[in-house]
């Protein structure tokens, strides 16, 4: 069975130190026989002083912890999903808006980019705890579901807020999705609430595995994350919890086993993804 290592951590606003973190990590999960890194939300980078953060938005080609990590999956020989960066969208140039792309990457064990995707939906919201997040003001949304061919199986991309959205996952299961990845940079308050209810169910509703790398604990920017990157088999079940800010997890790799057989029987003993039907829009 191919093994996922997950990557959770504490991402800084110094990009160097996050890849040369990340590079470590490759090379480590590599040396575990994993078949496949994943990495969580903004990686590269996680800066809520928009001004200071914005010195550090390149250009896709341009971007050092993406050159780092395709690098390094080159080296190590093993697939790399980067759960996302910051980088300058497809309209920055005259005429755009000049907003920023929250993408995701997926790089073969050649450092060839297989797969990206731009977050779809954006993080606008104001909790009850005051902290205030407007997400659309810096980023543009993404407007393509992507899944790619891994050594995992046919993997579907999602980005943290995503998670929220039904319709996403639906045209994942469609698309026959055998994982999904997630990264997260969830707030402590909205990951208490609702993470692990929310990953169960997009695995049983895609009748899929579910992986997801977060960010944890204090950061230099002076927001806390809640952690618990997670793996949920196609039953609901969880396979793995790497522990958060509630429960002293920590930043490292956290490893599980995807298993081919265990997709085919939940699909054969519910068959939701056959059986779904197209409802009419409501009048």
């Amino acid at each position: 069975m191919p093994r996922a290592a997950l990557f959770q951590m504490t991402s800084g606003i110094d990009p160097a130190a996050n890849a040369e973190a990340i590079v470590g990590a490759i090379a480590e999960a590599r040396r575990e026989g994993a078949a496949m890194l994943f990495t969580p939300e903004m990686c590269g980078l996680l800066d809520r002083d928009r001004k200071r953060g914005a010195a550090h938005v390149v250009a896709e080609g341009e971007n050092p912890v993406l050159a780092a990590a395709r690098e390094a999956a080159a080296r190590e020989g093993i697939w790399v999903h980067l759960g996302s960066l910051a980088v300058q969208g497809d309209d920055a140039g005259e005429g755009g808006d000049g907003r920023f792309a929250n993408r995701a990457f997926v790089i073969d064990d050649t450092g060839a980019v297989r797969a990206r995707y731009d977050k779809i939906h954006m993080f606008d919201v104001d909790l009850a705890t005051g902290e205030s997040w407007r997400e659309s003001n810096a980023y543009a949304p993404g407007r393509e579901v992507v899944t790619v061919d891994t050594p995992l199986g046919r993997l579907g991309l999602a980005i943290c807020y995503d998670i929220r959205f039904p319709a996403l996952f639906e045209a994942l299961g469609r698309a026959k999705c055998d994982v999904i990845a997630i990264p997260a940079a969830f707030t402590v308050p909205t990951g208490r609430a609702h993470w692990h209810l929310l990953q169960c169910a997009r695995a049983v509703e895609a009748s899929a595995y579910v992986v997801s790398a977060a960010q944890v604990g204090e950061h230099a920017d002076g927001r806390t994350t809640y952690g618990h990157s997670v793996v949920v088999d196609p039953w609901g079940e969880i396979r793995l919890d790497m522990g958060g800010a509630d429960d002293g997890g920590c930043p490292g790799l956290g490893f599980a086993e995807i298993d081919p057989a265990r997709i085919a029987e939940v699909r054969a003993q519910l068959p939701s993804l056959a059986n779904r039907q197209t409802l009419p829009s409501p009048l």
